[in-house]
């Protein structure tokens, strides 16, 4: 190698991933690239898509999107405390009607879940009579 040349550190993102601690296992780091929730730069990508200093990832997780910009790669695991020197985290900034707006739609939304799938157990079943006879 000579002087004044750079090198171009690049990793494959489920692996860069999983390093970051972003997700616990390179396994569902690689499915969460399947099923589309992490763009490298706004676009979809798989995970064998190389990543490189200066990338922005966008990850999608439950109903909030969260963007990173990669400061540094590494190829072997680090600490916890280590990893978050990978990355820089863009704060998503709201105002406060936007951020009580937000909590009370996720409210409600855990309202209107059943507990559980499938039919209807005997208490619920009762509610749901005592209801319809209203």
């Amino acid at each position: 190698m000579q002087s004044g040349e750079t090198v171009d550190k690049t990793i494959r993102l489920d692996k860069w991933l999983k390093l970051s601690r972003l997700y616990k296992t390179r396994a569902i780091a690689t499915r969460a690239c399947d099923d589309g929730k992490v763009k490298i730069n706004n676009v979809k990508s798989k995970p064998a898509r190389m990543v490189k200093i200066g990338d922005v990832i966008i990850i999608k997780a439950k109903s909030k999107y969260r963007t990173f910009d990669v400061v540094d790669i590494v190829y072997k695991s680090i600490s916890n405390k280590d990893a978050r020197n990978l990355y820089r985290e863009h704060e998503v900034e709201m105002s406060e009607e936007s951020k009580e707006l937000f909590e009370l739609l996720q409210e409600w939304d855990k309202q209107g879940k059943r507990k559980y799938k499938g039919r209807p157990t005997k208490k619920e079943r009762r509610e749901l009579d005592k209801w319809r006879e209203e």
